[in-house]
């Protein structure tokens, strides 16, 4: 077995430095070795061939004389000695010469073999005499036996001798170690006694801190900031003081607080000046303030912006004809019924001006999509049909024009109609307040025919003067900012939403939140249907992107923080569904008893689907409107795209009806519904949905019965047969009786039983009716106190409607 021999013990043996031992490894090994590496056998050779090769002499005789010097070589004598390899051929000299001069310490050569050669001269130098030199021997025999020296020129290595103190190391180490465990443990004790007594002393220096933060604050006066209402446990947080402490404060100024309720911002600070504080306003930014830019423009970054005009009028009076010859298109026949369904943005061409088209619906359905239309425009043109003049709902749109603020243009159309009279619709306009220019008035009159096409360029320069005068301007070089027009979902491109800038630039890849939807502009397309990267102010354009289908009339801001945004979007929706569960009537005693009579009520419930935002909210609130004292119309559900599965189950499971506009069922869904037996409703016209869903209602309502008599029949005799009961024997007298009528027991004149027919028999068969003049059988289901004489009058419950 090899023992292990490490760098540092070779060094010491051979009396070199480890660095030299190392070095010379390092020319025959790549591996690097450090002073506590144990060296392998063929290390070891490498070793002591080196140096053995280096330090060797040419013959014994320089050898033994340099033993005869003085202290000069005594450095290199030691591993000359001990690295006399090379004087293999001459072994016995070497031997005998070795006794001869190193007899008396035979023993002790091989180990300390310089050592004589040392302190031979060193005696001689210092005292001259050979008798010191014996004395001197033995004060130095303690020292010789801590140096190892190999003897190379001896191939026996005493490797007991190595085992041996390896050994003894190893168990120096062990009880080294379960002495520092020992240790260590005792250590850890103290230590929490330590921390123990550092958490007593920082419980103590508690009440010094707060001491120190009085002085400090008595010295300095601290500042903080209180919104408009705090609690009183924040406030005494931010006063860095003890809420007991602010509370007898408020005591002291006659208010009672504890420490959740909240103080005014007033009271804060004559609380703060108690504590020699004082109060700043706190101001709350929120995220919308963070992420969208409500700042007013400089006027030197506002161009002129092209005018956003909104066509307004009465159902069939010809707003889409006339924007149809003004656009140089045909829309109208698209359009179901020639009824325009949804608000349409158009950039039509005046010259060389650009103006902004909104052509709203104009059936009283659609009366919030077109409030919304004049919410966002600047000028309404309101058209009137020279031969019918103001109808009900030319009268909307004129109050909804003034509520918006816009300038009103009336076209008179139609003139080329037999009986156009426009004169007339001038006088019904001063109705309303809006006077004719030419009787004095401010409100410009144009007579206009979009089929012959007159009066059109003058509604366009009217409506180019009008938007000169009112000095239109925005700022392009800024966010976006603008108006939902309309929104709807495309099965392949997902939401869909028509929007109208207002104000500065929207760019492809924009950040914006529309209502309470988020997304990035992936592709915008004008009303051309071109492919676009930017629109400017009063530019209406598709875009896509958006994560939801946003509601229309809902404003949209391009913002810079996507996350932000993210985060807006759910607050907004949290407070929609907070604001739903507040808008639920909770039961209380003023209203138990209303409760409970709309628990009588019917209830008519529907899923509305539609292929746009603004036609789902139309048709919800024209069905709502519906609701009567009997019956209510209760949308379940309203949501743009095509009826679904999901739709179906939502259907079947609440037992409601589908009502779907310009849309269709997928296949599942419509397989689905007819396997379920869901009602499933689609319509073009908005008219037939109402008409339909009225006549449903009708169905719905309390039916109303009404008695019809069938005939008399007079008992005669009485039988009573087992299992059978008794049995009337009788003669019908008028009219004829059913099985299974209703019949009335009368005797002498008072009806003593209200009963029902239970068998009608002729001799001994079953007969389904007997008419007058005939007898019969007749037995009853309950009444049996039937005696001779009582008059027995059959009638039915007819149900009808009025």
């Amino acid at each position: 077995m090899m023992i292990k021999y490490r760098v540092r013990e070779v060094a010491k043996d051979l009396n070199l430095t480890n660095k030299d031992v190392i070095d010379t490894l390092a020319k025959y090994f790549p591996e690097p070795k450090k002073y506590m590496t144990a060296l392998e056998e063929k290390e070891l050779d490498i070793v002591f061939e080196t140096f053995t090769q280096e330090r060797n002499l040419a013959s014994l005789d320089e050898y033994f004389a340099q033993r005869e010097l003085g202290p000069e070589p005594k450095g290199e004598q030691e591993p000359e000695a001990s690295g006399k390899k090379p004087a293999e051929p001459k072994p016995a000299p070497a031997k005998e010469g070795g006794k001869k001069q190193v007899q008396p310490k035979d023993k002790e050569a091989p180990k300390g073999q310089p050592a004589p050669a040392a302190a031979k001269p060193a005696a001689e130098q210092k005292a001259g005499q050979k008798s010191q030199q014996k004395p001197a021997q033995p004060v130095r025999e303690p020292k010789a036996p801590t140096r190892r020296v190999v003897d190379t020129r001896s191939s026996n290595v005493n490797i007991d001798k190595y085992n041996e103190k390896y050994d003894r190391l190893a168990d120096q180490k062990v009880s080294a170690r379960q002495d520092n465990a020992v240790t260590k443990q005792k250590f850890t004790n103290r230590n929490q006694q330590r921390r123990g007594q550092q958490r007593r002393g920082k419980r103590e220096t508690e009440a010094e801190r707060l001491r120190r933060i009085a002085m400090e604050r008595k010295a300095k006066h601290i500042t903080i900031e209180v919104p408009d209402e705090i609690s009183v446990g924040e406030f005494a947080l931010r006063l860095k003081v003890a809420a007991p402490e602010v509370i007898k404060k408020l005591m002291g100024l006659g208010v009672f607080a504890a420490i959740n309720d909240t103080i005014d911002f007033d009271t804060a600070v004559l609380i703060a000046d108690e504590f020699h504080a004082k109060v700043e306003k706190e101001v709350v930014v929120t995220i919308e303030e963070r992420i969208i830019d409500d700042s007013e423009d400089d006027e030197a970054n506002l161009v002129t912006r092209a005018p956003v005009v909104v066509v307004m009028g009465h159902v069939d009076h010809g707003k889409t004809s006339i924007l149809d010859v003004i656009r140089h298109s045909n829309v109208t026949e698209g359009e179901a019924g020639g009824i325009t369904q949804h608000i349409g943005a158009y950039r039509v061409k005046a010259g060389d001006r650009d103006l902004t088209f909104l052509d709203t619906p104009g059936h009283a359905a659609f009366t919030t999509m077109r409030a919304r239309g004049a919410q966002v425009t600047d000028i309404a043109v309101l058209v009137v049909a020279a031969d019918d003049g103001i109808m009900p709902q030319t009268v909307e749109a004129i109050n909804h024009a003034k509520a918006a603020g816009v300038s009103i243009i009336v076209a008179i159309n139609k003139m080329d109609k037999l009986g156009a009279n426009p004169d007339r619709v001038k006088e019904q306009l001063t109705e309303y307040e809006l006077v004719p220019e030419e009787w004095g008035g401010d409100t410009p009159c144009i007579p206009v025919s979009a089929h012959t096409k007159e009066g059109i360029n003058d509604l366009l320069e009217m409506i180019t003067l009008t938007a000169d005068m009112m000095e239109l301007k925005a700022n392009p070089d800024r966010a976006a900012k603008g108006t939902v027009i309309e929104a709807r979902l495309d099965k392949g491109m997902g939401p869909i939403a028509t929007v109208l800038v207002q104000n500065g630039t929207l760019r492809a890849g924009d950040t914006i939140v529309a209502g309470a939807t988020v997304g990035r502009v992936r592709s915008m397309m004008d009303d051309k249907g071109r492919r676009v990267t930017e629109a400017g102010p009063s530019v209406p354009v598709e875009i896509t992107g958006l994560g939801d289908v946003p509601v229309g009339g809902d404003v949209f801001d391009a913002v810079s923080d996507e996350r932000l945004a993210r985060e807006l979007v759910e607050q907004r929706l949290n407070d929609q569904k907070e604001e739903a569960f507040r808008a639920q009537t909770k039961v209380t005693l003023d209203n138990l008893f209303e409760q409970m009579r709309e628990g009588e009520m019917k209830e008519l419930k529907i899923i509305v689907k539609a292929d746009v935002q603004g036609s789902v909210e139309a048709v919800r609130q024209s069905l709502e409107k519906l609701t009567n004292d009997e019956v209510r119309v209760h949308i379940i559900h309203g949501a743009v795209g095509a009826v679904s599965e999901s739709d179906v189950m939502l259907a079947n499971a609440s037992n409601a009806i589908i009502v779907g506009f310009n849309v269709r069922p997928d296949p599942v869904a419509e397989e689905n519904a007819k396997r379920d037996g869901v009602d499933m409703r689609l319509y073009r016209i908005i008219y037939d949905c109402i008409e339909e869903i009225e006549s449903a209602m009708k169905g719905m309502l309390a039916p109303k019965f009404r008695e019809v008599a069938l005939g008399r029949a007079e008992c005669r005799e009485t039988y009573k047969i087992s299992n059978v009961g008794i049995v009337i024997g009788g003669h019908v007298t008028g009219g004829k009786i059913t099985r299974n009528a209703l019949v009335r027991v009368v005797r002498d004149g008072i009806i003593v039983a209200d009963d029902k027919i239970a068998s009608l028999r002729r001799f001994k068969d079953d007969v389904k009716e007997v008419a007058d003049g005939y007898d019969c059988g007749i037995t009853l289901e309950k009444f049996i106190d039937i005696k001779q004489g009582d008059v027995l009058e059959a009638y039915e419950m007819e149900e009808y409607r009025d």
